[in-house]
C-alpha cells in the first residue's frame, strides 16, 4: 500500500504547519492568544479559513476543498505539534462532519459558504452529565410541536460552544433514555431564545461549556437526516473525531519527544549530558516506539474511518483509541520523568503538551470504554 502523500497533500501539510508555527512561535505567544474573548483571536481563525482549512471536509461542488480523512489527519497533526487553540476539532471535524454526512442539499447550501469563509463555526453538543461515553444515553428531549420541535434539557462539556454560531445537538424524539432508536441530531443556533451557554476554560488551554435548552423552538428543517434515527450519524461523527484526535496526539507526542531528547542532550550531570546515560537513552527509545505505533494507528484510522462496514469501522476506531490513549499516557509520563521538575512547570511548553495528551486520553472514550466496545463485538480486535 502506498503511504506517500500526493502533491496537494504535501502542499496542505506544509502550508498548515507553516501557519501554525507562525501563529504559535513560542509558549508565550500561545498564552497571550488564550486571553482573547473566546480563547483564541479571530484573526487566527480567519487565517486558517483563508488557507482553506475551514472548508476542507466539503466537496468542491459545495464550495469546499474536497479533502478526506488523510487531509484532516495532516491538519490535526499540525494542531497537536503546535498546541493550536483554534476550535478545529469542534468545527472542522465534529460539527462539519455532522453537516457533511447528515445535512440536506438545502442545509449545506445555506451553511457551507459561511463555514468556508470562516464566518460561521459549528460544534457538537452531545454529552450529558449521566451519559458518560454512551452515545445512546440522551435525556434531552425534542418534542414535536406543529411543523417543528421544542428542545428541553442540558448538555455538558460542549467544546467551544461560546465561539460557535450553531450547535449540532442530540435530542430524543421518542423512546426511553438509552434506546438506540428515537434519537435525532438538530442544528440549533447558540443565540436562540431559551439557549443558555456557560463557558469555561479547560485544563489543556481549550474551552468548553455547559449548555441548557429551555423550551427552545426549532423548525423541522433543523434536523440532520431522520430525526428518529440519528444514532448512526452520531457514531460516524464520533469516529471521525477519534481519527482526528489520533492525529493530534501524534503531533503533540512528536513535539514532546523532540523536546525530551533535546533536553537529555543539554542537561548536565556529573560533568556530562544526561543523554549519555544508557538507561535514559533506552527510555527515550521506548517513547519513540510508542510514538511510531501511535502514528501507525493514526494512519489506520484515516484508512478505516470512511469504510462502509459499520461493524468493522467501529471496532477499528475503538482499537485506534485504545492504542492512542496508552501512547498518550506513556509518552507524557516519561517526558515528565526524564525532564525532572521542569517537566511539570507551566512556564515550559512540555508541560502543556503533557496536559493536552492527558485530556485526549479521555476525550470521546477512555481506554476501558473502548476495550469494552471491542470485546462486545464477536469479531473484535482484542485477541489480535
Amino acid at each position: 500500500m502506498d503511504f506517500d502523500l500526493n502533491e496537494d497533500q504535501s502542499l496542505l501539510r506544509d502550508s498548515v504547519e507553516r501557519l501554525a508555527a507562525d501563529l504559535y512561535p513560542s509558549l508565550e505567544s500561545r498564552q497571550a492568544r488564550l486571553k482573547a474573548p473566546f480563547g483564541f483571536p479571530e484573526e487566527g481563525w480567519t487565517a486558517f479559513a483563508e488557507l482553506g482549512v475551514a472548508g476542507l471536509p466539503f466537496s468542491e461542488e459545495e464550495g469546499g476543498l474536497g479533502g478526506g480523512p488523510v487531509e484532516t489527519m495532516l491538519v490535526m497533526e499540525a494542531v497537536g505539534r503546535n498546541l493550536v487553540v483554534e476550535p478545529l476539532l469542534a468545527s472542522l471535524v465534529l460539527g462539519s462532519t455532522a453537516l457533511r454526512l447528515g445535512g440536506s442539499a438545502a442545509q449545506k447550501a445555506r451553511l457551507v459558504p459561511g463555514l468556508v469563509a470562516g464566518d460561521l463555526r459549528l460544534t457538537l453538543a452531545h454529552t450529558e452529565r449521566q451519559s458518560r461515553y454512551d452515545l445512546a444515553d440522551v435525556a434531552t428531549a425534542a418534542r414535536r410541536s406543529g411543523d417543528g420541535f421544542v428542545l428541553s434539557g442540558a448538555k455538558s462539556v460542549v467544546p467551544n460552544a461560546d465561539a460557535a454560531g450553531l450547535m449540532v445537538v442530540s435530542a430524543r424524539v421518542s423512546g426511553e433514555r438509552r434506546d438506540p432508536r428515537g434519537l435525532g441530531l438538530f442544528l440549533v443556533p447558540t443565540d436562540a431564545a431559551g439557549v443558555a451557554v456557560e463557558a469555561y476554560p479547560t485544563q489543556d488551554g481549550g474551552r468548553a461549556a455547559e449548555v441548557s435548552f429551555s423550551e427552545v423552538q426549532i423548525p423541522a428543517d433543523a434536523a440532520l437526516g431522520d430525526p428518529e434515527d440519528g444514532l448512526p450519524l452520531l457514531e460516524r461523527v464520533v469516529e471521525h473525531g477519534i481519527a482526528a484526535l489520533a492525529a493530534e496526539a501524534v503531533g503533540s507526542m512528536d513535539a514532546l519527544h523532540k523536546l525530551t531528547v533535546e533536553y537529555l542532550k543539554t542537561r548536565k550531570q556529573f560533568g556530562v549530558s544526561v543523554g549519555s546515560f544508557q538507561a535514559l537513552q533506552h527510555r527515550a527509545v521506548d517513547m519513540l516506539i510508542q510514538l511510531e505505533q501511535a502514528r501507525s494507528m493514526a494512519l489506520y484510522a484515516a484508512m478505516m474511518v470512511d469504510t462502509p462496514d459499520a461493524r468493522a469501522r467501529a471496532a477499528a476506531l475503538s482499537a485506534v483509541k485504545v492504542q492512542i490513549n496508552k501512547a498518550c499516557r506513556y509518552v507524557g509520563q516519561e517526558a515528565v520523568q526524564l525532564h525532572g521538575g521542569i517537566g511539570m512547570t507551566l512556564e515550559y511548553v512540555g508541560a502543556h503538551h503533557f496536559k493536552r495528551l492527558a485530556m485526549i486520553e479521555y476525550q470521546l472514550g477512555d481506554t476501558a470504554h473502548h476495550l469494552r466496545r471491542i470485546t462486545q463485538d464477536e469479531n473484535g480486535l482484542l485477541a489480535a
